[in-house]
Order: structure tokens, then sequence, then C-alpha cells
């Protein structure tokens, strides 16, 4: 066992090329693209399963923690494989967790992961995840070791 999940270990994936614009003067993405890529793969899986819908949803995921490890440098033209999974879901909060990879290689370029607390979108008061929220996210749901805790 590794001491971060593997590729495999996380429920889902998108691909997120790597812009020349990304790089910073050392030839490698910058460290702020990495937070980037990880939103980026937490919002479309969001939007496209209906967790929120952007400009109508009655709540919607703020994010009250984050982190990211940087394991391996990324560059460019590399295509990221970005992963999804969900270390914890709560009654109003979720733990999104993610794992960047290069191609061809099963452990991690950088492991990260954002806190979202669900509020009513006026009024920024915590509430309860819906129904249908919870059974959009609950298949990326993991326990077990290896979990970002």
């Amino acid at each position: 066992m590794t001491d971060h999940p593997i590729r495999s270990e996380y429920r889902w994936q998108l691909d997120i090329p790597v812009r020349w614009m990304d790089c910073d003067a050392y030839g490698h993405v910058n460290n702020a693209i990495y937070y980037a890529m990880m939103d980026q793969v937490v919002t479309v899986y969001i939007v496209e399963r209906d967790v929120i819908a952007m400009g109508t949803s009655p709540s919607i995921g703020l994010c009250v923690s984050s982190a990211c490890e940087f394991h391996q440098s990324l560059e460019f033209p590399e295509i990221v494989d970005a992963r999804l999974r969900v270390g914890r879901l709560g009654g109003k909060s979720v733990r999104y967790e993610i794992g960047l990879f290069k191609e061809g290689i099963d452990a991690p370029a950088a492991t990260g992961h954002f806190v979202h607390v669900y509020v009513d979108r006026h009024t920024r008061r915590p509430v309860e995840l819906t129904t249908e929220q919870r059974a959009a996210l609950e298949p990326l749901v993991v326990t077990g070791p290896n979990r970002g805790d």
C-alpha cells in the first residue's frame, strides 16, 4: 500500500490538458494550477450530476478547507488524469478528494481535498444535503484505508 491513494482508488475521472501558459519559469506546472485542476474536476462532476445547477440551485457548496500535496512535477504538453472520490459524505458537508496523475503512472503527481459545506444560496446558512444531492455523490464515497483523513 502506498502513502497516497493510487489511480484505481478513485471513482471518477476527467482528462485535463496542461496548457503552455500553466507552466512557470522553471518549466513545470505552477502550484496554483494544481488547485485549479482539482477545482475543475470537482466542479465538472457536481454540475454534470446535478448536485448543483449553476445559478438556480437552492443550495451551494462553499469551500471551508482545502489542501494539496505535490509529489511529482506536471509539465506541458501532458494530459492530466484527474480523479475524484468522496472521503466523507456528511449531513451538510462533503470532503472531495482529488488525485492528479501522469499518464502511465499509478502514483499521483498530486493529492488534495476540498471540504464543501452546503448552504442556502441566499442566506448562506448551512443546510442538509438533499436526497438527490446525496444520490449523486454516493457513487464516489470510499471507505477503509488510504482515505485522505
